[in-house]
């Protein structure tokens, strides 16, 4: 009995060892890039190709440069305030009307909900001529009004159907108890609705603090000014018309730029993986 159980240990022992190499080489693929980059915003210096993975003299300088020599610390304010405020626009825009196709019936719903899942077969990139000439024609060119109203409306037929899909999950009775109480539709979202579904709205409120955090593409076609630009457009700009120069300062200014990103994921993690999950096999 003993025999067959070390056998049995070893065996799969010897089946483990390919899963774990692999899992090792995917994580030495993923880190070194990032432990390469970090290096490289040490490194006194402006070419990346002279630095090294561990600088032998590591100096903070190109950090504090960023905010005394370039527009950076504008740009990163403005990434936030445009990131953070579609975030709660998102959230608000998505769950309301996750929540009324979840529970209500009324004429024309199952036309508009096929409509939503027929819309995100499109790129977005075919829509950027028709957005232009929309926001030229309210005047919200260069505004970051402009920019968060094309984010906010840009995700609400993704992210409804992931919301939509756990709204179901969640018993209509606990809605019919509450309306015998009296409770209005608005109560039972505000009290019934959002507390339980706090893992999807979690992931909706993420994913659109991202989406702005990183986007090159409509900053570039909608901001024009330096005090209005995000960081990914200002940066870039930025190290062009330094003629592709100083790019230790631009790896430090990528680093800063990861930071909230990273925290955001280490702390909320759970609830990303649970509500994207849950979003897309619930209903």
């Amino acid at each position: 009995m003993i025999e067959n159980k070390k056998k049995f240990s070893v065996q799969r022992l010897l089946k483990m060892i390919p899963v774990y190499a692999l899992l090792i080489l995917i994580s030495v693929l993923i880190l070194a890039p990032v432990v390469w980059i970090v290096g490289s915003s040490l490194n006194p210096g402006t070419s990346l190709f002279s630095s090294s993975i561990i600088p032998k003299e590591p100096t903070l300088q190109h950090y504090r440069d960023l905010f005394t020599e370039t527009d950076y610390k504008i740009w990163y304010l403005n990434t936030l305030k445009i990131a953070t405020i579609n975030m709660i626009l998102s959230v608000i825009l998505t769950t309301l009307t996750a929540y009324v196709f979840s529970r209500f019936r009324f004429k024309g719903r199952k036309f508009t909900i096929v409509a939503m899942l027929i819309l995100q077969m499109f790129p977005a990139f075919m829509s950027m001529t028709a957005i232009y000439v929309l926001l030229y024609r309210l005047n919200l060119l260069n505004t970051h009004l402009g920019l968060i109203l094309v984010y906010a409306s840009g995700q609400i037929p993704y992210n409804t159907w992931l919301c939509k899909g756990y709204f179901e999950g969640i018993p209509k009775s606990l809605d019919e108890a509450a309306k015998i109480d009296g409770a209005s539709n608005m109560t039972i979202f505000r009290k019934i609705i959002i507390p339980l579904a706090k893992p999807i709205i979690t992931f909706v409120a993420i994913s659109n603090f991202i989406g702005p955090w990183f986007d090159f593409v409509f900053p570039q076609l909608i901001l024009r000014t330096s005090d209005k630009k995000t960081l990914a457009l200002g940066l870039f700009e930025w190290i062009q018309k330094n003629q592709n120069t100083y790019f230790t300062r631009f790896a430090a200014g990528s680093i800063l730029v990861a930071i909230p990103i990273t925290v955001l994921f280490m702390f909320l993690q759970k609830y990303i993986v649970e509500g994207l999950s849950s979003g897309a096999t619930k209903g």
